[in-house]
């Protein structure tokens, strides 16, 4: 009784598991379906390429993804690496590598198309800056004689002050004794004029004006204390003098800046400084003023780049009549070159450029006889940017590029699926380039052992053994003959010792192959029989 219970028990739990784990798979499938059809990567639905298998062709020839300039006439694993051969097919001519994908998972992926135009390109740089001050409207006031400050009228940096405005009353005494000489020689009549014209003079030097020189001849008094007068408009930048200090011969008191015109050190990209020339005029804007434009000319173009940005300073003049500028401010720049483009180039959105380092791709798109959306990446040499178009100066025909559609967003995900599709292409081209043998009078050879299955025209097949050199299992291969030929002692089910090399063009071939006589009769672990 115990025991048909304990069945029963067992029988039920076994069901319940299967009822369990069928109810599992059937919610995964049900879960598979309905998020693929949510995407559109229904199995009818797929991305397409040059080796997907059509039903009513035949392989062109097979090779390894991992060695691609290697052909084989025949599928299986491959000789190089643990994996089967991969096939491909002719498609109606050379490959493209252009992909098709449906228009439900192009429209699901986000992809966005553009139109390549034809239009006058507007060169126009736009650049950012600051203002500061213009280093040429610069002056220093000094003092020429020992004296004291008796009086300060300027006595903060940045004051303003207006050309010929007082600044400060300085008491000299050598001023004193030189007024003193002076008034006495012109009021000696045996004094002759040469005496009283180096008098004169003397005063000029020590830093006397030609009004207080005056003033000292019509009152006929000497005159202790004078006044500095700011020698132009601006604002004082660095203030040296402090009141009832004293100075010296040379001492600096005031520096004082214009700021009729102000500078404004703009940064342009190296890339665009070509077309920046001085003389060249721009429009500037800052925010203490929106909608208002000044208007000024590129001064210079300083020999010095930003090792940082990779810019260039440019150094832009602009008038500043109501000193509304003032040093510090941000500017947002307008430059015009001085030669602008007329004729009208091939444009293309700038987003649709996909910017390597190396190269510049952009992703044509065109609607297949299928109904398929077909994308073909296309190498371009790219010219100015502005105002999100770029111009196309080659790789394309001007006379058909214009009115083509390029793809806006999504390149990445196809310009990824065409280099798989294409890989056999361009590590060919790469082999061509890169390949171990770049002098065939010095090839690069690798070692082996095995035993000599065929000699015939395509070459010596041999069984043999692990190549380490080239990371080469052990198997069968055929191999081009040597340029000397095939020794006469050589035969097949003989035992030989060889080396091999890859040629530019990709191919395996025999450098050396000879007997091995002291080899074993029995093939190597994991050669053919």
């Amino acid at each position: 009784m115990k025991t048909k219970i304990a069945l029963k028990s067992i029988l039920l739990i076994g069901g319940a598991a299967i009822l369990l784990a069928a109810g599992i798979g059937g919610g995964y499938w049900f879960a598979m379906q309905r998020m693929m059809a949510e995407t559109g990567l229904q199995a009818d639905a797929t991305v397409t390429t040059s080796i997907d298998k059509p039903s009513d062709k035949k392989p062109l020839y097979y090779y390894d993804p991992m060695y691609p300039q290697q052909k084989f006439d025949k599928p299986g694993k491959s000789p190089f690496m643990d994996m089967m051969l991969v096939p491909v097919y002719g498609d109606g001519g050379e490959d493209t590598g252009s992909v098709k994908i449906s228009s439900r998972i192009v429209q699901n992926l986000g992809i966005r198309i553009g139109t390549i135009t034809r239009g006058t390109l507007d060169k126009k740089i736009d650049v950012a800056g600051s203002i500061a001050y213009d280093e040429r409207a610069v002056a220093v006031v000094q003092a020429r004689v020992n004296g004291y400050i008796e009086k300060l009228l300027v006595r903060a940096p940045l004051d303003a002050v207006v050309k010929g405005q007082p600044l400060a009353e300085i008491l000299a005494p050598d001023w004193v004794a030189a007024q003193e000489e002076y008034l006495v020689l012109r009021k000696n009549t045996l004094a002759n004029d040469g005496l009283r014209s180096a008098a004169r003079q003397r005063l000029i030097l020590l830093g006397m004006t030609e009004n207080s020189v005056a003033s000292i001849e019509a009152d006929g008094r000497v005159q202790p204390r004078i006044t500095l007068l700011a020698p132009l408009s601006g604002v004082v930048s660095e203030l040296g003098a402090r009141e009832g200090m004293a100075v010296a011969p040379g001492a600096m008191l005031f520096r004082i800046n214009g700021l009729s015109t102000v500078w404004i050190n703009a940064e342009v990209p190296e890339t665009q400084a070509a077309g920046l020339k001085p003389g060249s005029t721009i429009e500037a804007s800052v925010p203490a003023y929106p909608g208002e434009i000044f208007k000024g000319r590129v001064q210079a173009l300083l020999p010095d780049v930003n090792a940082t940005t990779r810019t260039l300073k440019a150094r832009i003049e602009v008038a500043n009549p109501q000193q509304r500028l003032t040093p510090g401010m941000f500017a947002a720049i307008t430059v015009s070159p001085s030669q602008s483009v007329a004729q009208k180039v091939l444009l293309v959105p700038t987003e649709a450029v996909i910017q390597t380092g190396k190269r510049n791709v952009i992703i044509l798109a065109d609607q297949g006889a299928d109904g398929k959306q077909q994308f073909m990446p296309t190498d371009v040499e790219i010219g100015v940017e502005t105002n999100g178009m770029t111009e196309l100066k080659r790789g394309l025909t001007t006379e058909i590029a214009e009115g083509m559609k390029v793809v806006l967003s999504g390149q990445f995900l196809i310009d990824s699926e065409a280099s798989l599709k294409s890989t056999a292409t361009r590590m060919s081209d790469v082999a061509l380039t890169s390949a171990p043998i770049t002098d065939m009078r010095n090839p690069e050879t690798h070692p082996g052992e095995g035993r000599v299955e065929k000699i015939d025209k395509d070459g010596v097949t041999i069984s043999h053994g692990p190549i380490p050199t080239m990371q080469m299992g052990a198997m069968t291969m055929t191999f081009k003959a040597p340029k000397s030929g095939v020794p006469e002692d050589i035969k097949p089910g003989g035992m030989v010792k060889f080396k091999l090399m890859v040629t530019p063009k990709g191919e395996m071939m025999l450098d050396t192959i000879e007997a091995k006589s002291d080899l074993k009769t029995e093939p190597k672990d994991g050669m053919k029989k």
